[in-house]
């Protein structure tokens, strides 16, 4: 799974790739970022051109009646996005991109759930694959999202049996292009091993609250 993810610097070559500006707008680094917190994201607007806008992580179909939903709704699995109803629309009509410049994973060992942060060499900002969906009810109105996950690549696996999407940009590009049709959307769908890294950080990661340079710090 997919738990929590960093993006602590403005991701200026990704936006650019999208022909976006190079600063999001009111961007402040974040080190934690947590389900039910606000992830920043490319999606396309009502012109089908990429745009940047920040959603709630944690998926809450248009359709649920109980917005709770979306903390069960943080990840979806690859394997079931054609069949499950919660994904059927979003795979079709609201894809997107999580930006971020690491993610983290936990290991367990016996009883021990040991934190490892992921990330791309020189610590490069990247796009993991992401739905989204509008939420509204009597004049309130949600945008939330959620991150895809599949089965680990080798690198991954030596931590955690699955993995977030993590998309190069050319993949990244034509998962967000409407003219892509579902069956192949779900083949770009699948692990990501060059250039990714990894270290174990300290458990300080664990608190949702704790947000600073110190939750990627490497353990000696």
């Amino acid at each position: 799974m997919c738990g929590r993810s960093s993006l602590h610097d403005a991701p200026r070559s990704v936006l650019e790739r999208f022909q976006l500006p190079p600063m999001l707008p009111g961007f402040e680094p974040r080190y934690n970022i947590a389900p039910s917190q606000d992830q920043w994201a490319i999606a396309l607007d009502a012109a089908a051109s990429p745009a940047v806008r920040q959603l709630k992580w944690g998926l809450i179909p248009a359709w649920a009646n109980d917005p709770s939903i979306g903390s069960r709704m943080i990840n979806a699995r690859a394997e079931t996005l054609a069949s499950k109803p919660a994904w059927e629309f979003s795979v079709r009509k609201r894809r997107c991109l999580i930006l971020a410049d690491g993610y983290y994973e936990w290991a367990t060992i016996g009883k021990t759930r040991i934190p490892y942060f992921f990330h791309l060499s020189e610590h490069r900002p990247f796009v993991l694959a992401g739905l989204w969906d509008r939420w509204e009810r009597e004049g309130d109105a949600i945008d939330t999202c959620t991150i895809i996950t599949v089965e680990a690549g080798p690198r991954g696996a030596a931590v955690h049996h699955r993995m977030p999407v993590v998309f190069s940009m050319d993949a990244a590009q034509e998962w967000l292009d409407e003219s892509t049709r579902v069956h192949r959307a779900l083949e770009l769908l699948r692990p990501y091993e060059d250039e990714l890294e990894s270290y174990q950080v300290s458990t300080y990661v664990n608190t949702p609250a704790n947000d600073s340079p110190e939750c990627i710090a490497r353990v000696a």
